[in-house]
């Protein structure tokens, strides 16, 4: 990592994407960061995120309107020429995302696709429209779930989306080597933050559940995300590449 460094993150407006932006901007990295609606609490991000040597700036997109994103990154390019005097991202996360919990038979046709756009298709198509603005040898990262790997109550349609992010994942870092661009995919655990209404922060019962069956006794915190990815995109791990990785406290082992 260097000061020239910038990194886009997907949702950084709140929980896991805010503690990336936040322990990317105390290692000296700026970061460009998106929020869907909430434009006051993408202003108090902006305001709180801000380091001796970096700072948050966001932008607002939807995830789902794919159409938008040709304009979007012109948006992106703007902002690194005249913000950061700039020209290039060196780290992409695709974070941002939601979840509607049903059993697999009680999902209606919309609630699918809202996954699928949301999970799959868009942060695809905005890393294909955002691919001119990466620097050769940078970095992606997609945000997965640890619930590829075993069964969590009602996250069937989720899951699935983000199992697709796992394999595209894969043919991203093969196809994106020859600009030596890495692309890994990050799967956390249950995170105590507001993600899909807040579930695990807030209902006494789930939380206690998902740490009995966590070998260090808790669930996680976005803090936990946020520190292992500031350390996936140094310089000590340029050579992970198309890999799954786990950060979960080793939940469900």
């Amino acid at each position: 990592m260097s000061k020239q460094d910038i990194a886009f993150i997907t949702g950084a407006n709140r929980g896991i994407g805010y503690s990336i932006a936040k322990h990317l901007i105390a290692s000296g990295i700026n970061v460009i960061g998106t929020y869907h609606s909430n434009e006051d609490e993408a202003k108090a991000a902006e305001a709180a995120l801000v380091g001796e040597n970096a700072k948050l700036r966001m932008l607002k997109l939807d995830i789902v309107d794919h159409e938008s994103f040709a304009d979007f990154s012109e948006q992106v390019r703007a902002l690194l020429a005249h913000e950061f005097e700039h020209n290039a991202l060196s780290y992409v996360v695709q974070n941002a995302g939601n979840i509607i919990h049903t059993r697999f038979d009680a999902a209606t046709s919309e609630q699918l696709d809202n996954q699928y756009n949301i999970h799959f298709k868009g942060p695809y198509l905005l890393t294909v429209a955002l691919l001119p603005l990466i620097r050769d040898g940078g970095r992606i990262l997609n945000i997965t779930s640890a619930a590829t790997r075993f069964y969590l109550t009602d996250h069937g349609r989720y899951s699935a989306m983000k199992a697709a992010t796992e394999v595209i994942s894969l043919y991203m870092a093969k196809e994106l080597g020859e600009r030596s661009i890495t692309v890994n995919a990050v799967a956390p655990g249950a995170i105590a933050s507001d993600f899909g209404g807040g579930l695990v922060r807030d209902d006494a019962t789930i939380n206690r559940s998902l740490a009995e069956i966590t070998p260090l006794g808790r669930v996680g915190q976005p803090d936990d995300i946020g520190a292992a990815i500031r350390a996936l995109l140094s310089d000590d791990m340029r050579w992970v590449n198309g890999q799954r990785i786990e950060v979960t406290g080793g939940q469900s082992l």
